[in-house]
């Protein structure tokens, strides 16, 4: 396990009720209302916040990747995540799928720019070898 050099940041929430709770971050730039997947009540899910972070995270890292290989990445670069919440007997599971759309870029260097920001995204980082993982291009 790698240990941090230097904390760039740090967020700070606060989670109560769990999935049919509520969720604040201490700058309340974040405040949102839990509900669980398929329950039909107002609110989003950990998947899908889990979701939207590491799409988020790996278009930063796809930024980098880009700028290492001196190619510009698209003003509509996107990430459509998937995130499954599974069951084995009475064990929970998280599996993943990331449909990456690098929109002009030829199939040869947008595979190079995900595989690189896969290697680098700290959330593909903390799935890899823990969740099962699928990374296509659109």
């Amino acid at each position: 396990m790698k240990t941090i050099d230097k904390v760039i940041y740090t967020g700070h929430t606060r989670t109560t009720g769990g999935r049919n709770g509520v969720g604040a971050s201490g700058d309340g730039a974040l405040d949102v209302k839990l509900s669980t997947p398929g329950s039909g009540r107002p609110g989003t899910n950990p998947e899908q916040l889990f979701a939207v972070g590491w799409s988020a995270c790996f278009i930063g890292a796809m930024g980098k990747a880009a700028a290492r290989l001196q190619v510009k990445l698209p003003d509509d670069t996107a990430v459509d995540a998937e995130v499954d919440l599974g069951q084995t007997g009475d064990d929970y599971f998280l599996a993943a799928r990331l449909k990456v759309s690098l929109p002009g870029l030829p199939q040869d260097t947008a595979r190079q720019i995900v595989d690189l920001a896969h290697r680098t995204c700290p959330y593909s980082k903390a799935t890899r070898g823990n969740i099962d993982v699928t990374i296509d291009l659109a």
